[in-house]
This record gives C-alpha cells, structure tokens and sequence, in this order.
C-alpha cells in the first residue's frame, strides 16, 4: 500500500480541552464520526519504538529500561518456559518424523526413543482412554495410522534439536524444546512447548520488534520480553502452561522465526530482566505511546513525556492516527440511542492536548453514559485511549501497522 502523509495533526488546544471538549450533532443528521488519535496500545512501560528512537539517540540499553521501567534493577533468571501453542486445535500432538526424537511418559519421566522406518513420516500423541495418551506413527507408503504405545497419563516429543509440529492445515512450524500434550475438559488435548527461555525469546523478539532495529532497542525488547516472561511464570505454577503464543502475551513464533540479530540481542543480555524490590516485575510494553507513558497499577508505571517515540528517523506509523467509525458502530458502543454529542470528560493531563482520555460522556435520544477512555478503545477498536473527535471528518488513511499493539 503506498504510504500518505497525515495531513493534521490532532488533538491540538483548538481541538480538544484537557477537561471538556464536545462533539455536538442534530438529532436530524447523524453522520459517521472522525476519530483521531495518538499512539498503539496500552502505552505502559516500554515503547517499542520508543526504545529504537532512544537507540538511534544512542542510549544504551540500560538507558533505555532505565527511562521505560524507572525504579527498576536488574536481576537474573534462568530455566524454562511452558508455551501454549494456540494454532494447534487438533485431537492431539502431531510432528513430522525427526532423528533422536523420543517420547516422554510425564506420569513416571521415563523416555523411549522413538522407532525408526524409512516409510513412518508422522508420530501423534492422541487422547486414551479418560486422561491417558496412545503414540501412533503414520506409515506414508500404507497411508495407515499403526498404535506404538498407550500410557496412563500425559506425554511429549523430546530429543530433538527442532521439530516440526503439523498443524491442522498440514503446514508444519518448527519449535526447539518439547512439544507436550495436556489434559484440557473436552475429548482433545492442547499442545505446549516447553523450551528453555532464552531459546522461547529468540522466537518472541522478532515477532515483537524489527530485526532491523538497532542492537540496543533490540537487547531492550529482549530484556522487557525476558523479563515479562518470567513474571507470569512466577504467576501460573498450578496452570498447565505458562503463557499463550498470541498477543494476549507475547507474539511467539518458533524456530521459524529466528533471526541473527534478535539471537545476538538475546545473547547480549542473557538472563539479564528487571526487577522492582528484588522481583522481576511485569514489564509491560507496547508499539507506540504517541508521546507520554501511561500509568498503572505499580510504581514503576508512570505518567511521563517521551520523546523518543516519536524520533526523527525511527519509523513510527502509530504516533498519530485517524479512523471513520459510522453513526451505527458509535451508537453500538454507547448504547444511548442516537447520538446527540460527544464529550471527553477528562484527560490524563501529559502530552500533546491534554493526554490519553479518562472519562468520556455519550449523550443520546435514550439517555446519557460515562465510559472510560479504555472501553471506548475496546468498543470501537482504537489503537489506543489517546483519541478525539473531529469536528468534520478527513479522508486522510493512516499508515499500515507494522508491530502488534496492546
């Protein structure tokens, strides 16, 4: 798609109010509603491109964690991570034939090696039984399913350097470490991998950031990425699994994805993660703030200016943004019949116009109603709770995302 300059800025003192700023509309006309907007996602902790303009300002990486996660240490960690693998909705566990691959018994932690045929090209762990498991191979010649083994409990591929997980469309993701079957309600099980952590993040940062980008802005993603993981592993000891592989959590991809530069970042800060009071803390991270922190929960998430995010030369498409969303979508969201105005209530207070919304008020042929900036967000699927309403709407697209929000 060909790249067009946004030709207004928005959310300027003519445009919007820090405490109040309205929208009025005619009962007898309800046209679509222009929405413009700053940054993509949540915006706390660490802008992703943030942390490439603080890097092509030529911070370091302690720097740059330093101003995103303020208060914060760094710590250590090591050991493994449990990867639900959201693609695989399959009965059960299906690989490609790979040498040294082995099964593992998770009941009693014995492991068989795994038969060889020059004709066997698949192996599945499929549901037995109430909560057992059966290991068969698929034989290409026959075209034949044959049973190899039964277990009382659950099972997982192993051995392998990298192994091929067959998805239910028959492309095949490759992953390092395990690939375990779990007991899920229902006649299936859920496939996980469990892979060492430094290896889950050779496949996370490069879905999380441009294998581009300059090595401090990468080692910070992999620090924030480290560091995210291991908080939520702390978090899901009596879970099955650790954290999904979608951007609910952190974008994995697997072997598949790995890149020399993100695996150099990787090694650059090995075990290296944040800490707050001597706690890996939840780092949290998003695209783009569009020029301020948001705050949150804990100390270390603050409301603050930054300039990097918007840095000369760093690429950011999502600094500021406007979207059309018709007079059906915007009653659907408010829920008060048709709209007779719009007005933010009120503003974080940092930032170009006053900042991301808090409060805004729906007024309608039903009634009134107060959301809260983020519910907006979710209801007419914003990039972010950085918006105002256009007085007159501009045919202007944005720029094609590149990195996912939250």
């Amino acid at each position: 798609m060909k790249k067009r300059a946004i030709a207004a800025v928005v959310l300027t003192s003519t445009l919007v109010s820090a405490t109040a700023e309205a929208r009025q509309v005619e009962p007898a006309a309800v046209p679509d509603t222009t929405i413009s907007g700053r940054g993509f996602g949540h915006g706390r902790g660490m802008s992703q491109y943030g942390a490439q303009g603080a890097a092509l300002a030529g911070r370091s990486v302690q720097q740059i964690l330093d101003f995103y996660y303020p208060g914060t240490t760094t710590g250590k960690a090591t050991g493994s991570i449990r990867i639900r693998i959201s693609a695989d909705t399959t009965d059960g566990v299906r690989v490609g034939t790979v040498n040294r691959l082995k099964v593992r018994d998770l009941t009693n932690g014995k492991v068989y090696p795994l038969p060889k045929a020059s004709t066997r090209d698949q192996w599945s762990i499929d549901p037995y039984g109430d909560h057992g498991t059966k290991v068969s191979s698929f034989d290409a010649k026959t075209r034949k399913w044959t049973l190899w083994k039964t277990f009382t409990g659950m099972t997982q591929f192993e051995g392998a350097a990298v192994t091929g997980l067959i998805l239910p469309s028959g492309a095949v993701r490759r992953y390092r470490g395990a690939l375990r079957a779990i007991d899920v309600p229902g006649a299936h099980l859920d496939t996980v991998n469990v892979v060492s952590l430094e290896y889950y993040l050779r496949g996370v940062v490069p879905r999380e950031a441009l294998s581009t980008w300059r090595p401090a802005a990468l080692q910070a993603q992999a620090v924030a990425a480290r560091t995210y993981s291991v908080f939520h592993r702390n978090r899901a000891t009596k879970r099955a699994y650790d954290l999904c592989d979608t951007i609910s959590c952190q974008v994995y991809g697997g072997y598949d994805s790995e890149k020399a530069s993100t695996n150099t970042a990787i090694a650059a800060t090995a075990g290296q993660v944040r800490h707050y009071k001597g706690k890996p803390i939840i780092a949290e991270f998003s695209s783009s703030n569009g020029g301020a922190t948001a705050s949150g929960p804990v100390p270390y998430q603050v409301t603050k200016v930054d300039n990097w995010d918007a840095y000369p030369g760093n690429g950011n498409p999502n600094v500021t943004w406007t979207v059309t969303r018709t007079a059906a979508e915007v009653q659907s969201a408010f829920d008060v019949g048709a709209i007779r105005s719009l007005r933010v209530l009120k503003r974080s207070g940092v930032g170009p116009g006053g900042g991301r919304v808090l409060t805004v008020e729906a007024v309608g042929s039903k009634g009134r109603r107060v959301l809260t900036g983020d519910q907006v967000r979710g209801r007419l699927r914003l990039r972010s709770s950085w918006f105002a309403f256009v007085p007159s709407p501009l045919d202007i697209p944005s720029a094609p995302d590149q990195i996912p929000g939250r």
